[in-house]
């Protein structure tokens, strides 16, 4: 065959090729855009916003531990350092586990109910390194697994604020027990009611930023319950049960505000500015609440102390944690400053007029504080004072009321389980050493170890 008969032919079967597939290619070319939009639409996690929930999660990790244990260490008796370093050790870890077989599922499992999340991600079922949780902006998500783990800081450090109410002599298999029947039938529910969106104060229109009302009104009321039921310590009021460390009760609590960013930043769900306004809420409101103390002190004592200031830190921590990300900064300051001198008269007035042992005012400064932030949340969201503002239609005193209303129904959802919780715990293991552990302490008593070796 020659060229050009080889030339022709091939140009014969080109041309028909291209006839058969014209239709193809048509096609290809209508949907190739219909396909690239659907893929569009679907929200892919940004590498930042990824990056930066897990620094924040790892910041709430730190606060547990080291901070916390820390913190409660240094506020006890020498004889009793490692019983609360080990409760909130072990603690934390045993309600991580919880968290994935089910804590995750019914706090977040996506049931309709008002109550609980449900059954239906049992042992993290559908969840995987491709699924992706919503954030509070439209179209922005985050992995599904490092939602997981930010909330599991937050379910694992909340039982354990409560052990610095009866530190000293309640047994470690009851602390245990107890805070792992805590979370289930307390911390779980109310953190789907409070942060689910088909949670009953969610949708009462409740503001809680980053745990007011599930973690620190929470713990409060839980710790002062177990204040008293479970018993003062021996010889409470006649020996001297000073804190043995106010170096590791310093340490301690500034390891907490260190990774009090992760916890009220990281609420945010997302790097952007909302981020960066509960980043600087929580610097100010938490100087102001320290300078607050130091003066209160001051003026009624003489003398500003360490202890207060170490109180004052983590009361305006606390204050600011259900508004980091609502209220502006201004509003942040002041915040700082009422709540220390709020806190200060439960510890130092209500506490003796009653006579109740909390060992390291969890009711004093976490419920207390926690109450107020609540509280004042409502006020301070109002644009004109520098917050974010109200939903459409809302009102200050509106808002005010739906937040005094959250603040009840957890008071009393988790005071009347508590209580039983306790008493159940009492019939089960029992909730006190025996005096004579007591009078020995604990870290020989429960631990065989001490913390100290002359």
């Amino acid at each position: 065959m020659s060229t050009m008969k080889l030339s022709t032919s091939l140009g014969r079967v080109s041309a028909a090729a291209a006839a058969v597939l014209a239709p193809a290619i048509a096609f290809a070319q209508e949907t190739a855009p219909a396909a690239a939009e659907a893929a569009a639409a679907v929200p892919v996690p940004d590498k930042g916003d990824t990056a930066f929930m897990f620094i924040c999660t790892i910041l709430v990790l730190f606060m547990l531990v080291p901070g916390l244990a820390l913190f409660y260490g240094g506020l006890v008796r020498a004889k009793n350092m490692l019983s609360v370093l080990m409760q909130c050790t072990v603690i934390g870890a045993v309600v991580m586990l919880i968290w994935v077989v089910y804590g995750y599922s019914f706090a977040f499992g996506g049931s309709d109910s008002a109550y609980w999340g449900g059954t239906a991600k049992l042992f993290l079922s559908g969840v995987s390194k491709d699924t992706t949780a919503t954030t509070f902006s439209a179209g922005v998500v985050i992995p599904e697994y490092i939602f997981v783990m930010f909330q599991m800081t937050f379910a694992a450090i909340t039982p354990a604020l409560i052990v610095g109410a009866f530190a000293e002599r309640i047994k470690f298999s009851a602390a245990v027990l107890f805070c792992a029947l805590w979370v289930t039938f307390v911390y779980f529910p109310v953190a789907h009611m409070v942060w689910d969106a088909n949670g009953l104060l969610f949708k009462m229109g409740a503001l809680d930023f980053a745990g007011g009302t599930v973690v620190h009104i929470n713990a409060g009321i839980a710790g002062i319950v177990g204040a008293i039921m479970v018993g003062k310590r021996t010889g409470f009021g006649k020996d001297m049960m000073a804190p043995h460390s106010m170096t590791l009760t310093m340490v301690g609590a500034s390891m907490l505000w260190v990774g009090w960013f992760g916890f009220n930043a990281g609420s945010n769900l997302e790097a952007s500015g909302g981020a960066m306004l509960a980043t600087v809420n929580t610097f100010i409101a938490t100087a102001a609440a320290i300078v607050s103390w130091s003066l209160v002190e001051t003026f009624t004592r003489g003398k500003a102390s360490m202890l207060g200031g170490a109180s004052g830190m983590v009361a305006g921590l606390v204050a600011v944690t259900p508004a980091a990300g609502i209220v502006g900064p201004m509003g942040a300051i002041v915040l700082g400053l009422i709540v220390s001198p709020l806190c200060y008269f439960f510890v130092s007035v209500v506490k003796n007029k009653f006579g109740y042992d909390d060992t390291a005012d969890v009711f004093g400064v976490h419920c207390v504080g926690g109450i107020f932030g609540a509280l004042a949340t409502g006020i301070f969201a109002s644009a004109s004072l520098g917050g974010i503002g109200y939903a459409e239609g809302v009102t200050m005193g509106g808002q005010l009321a739906t937040q005094a209303t959250a603040v009840i129904i957890t008071i009393l959802w988790c005071g009347i389980g508590s209580a039983i919780l306790y008493k159940v715990v009492d019939v089960i293991v029992g909730l006190r050493v025996p005096v004579e552990a007591e009078r020995e302490g604990l870290d020989l008593s429960s631990h065989g170890e001490a913390a100290y070796h002359s």
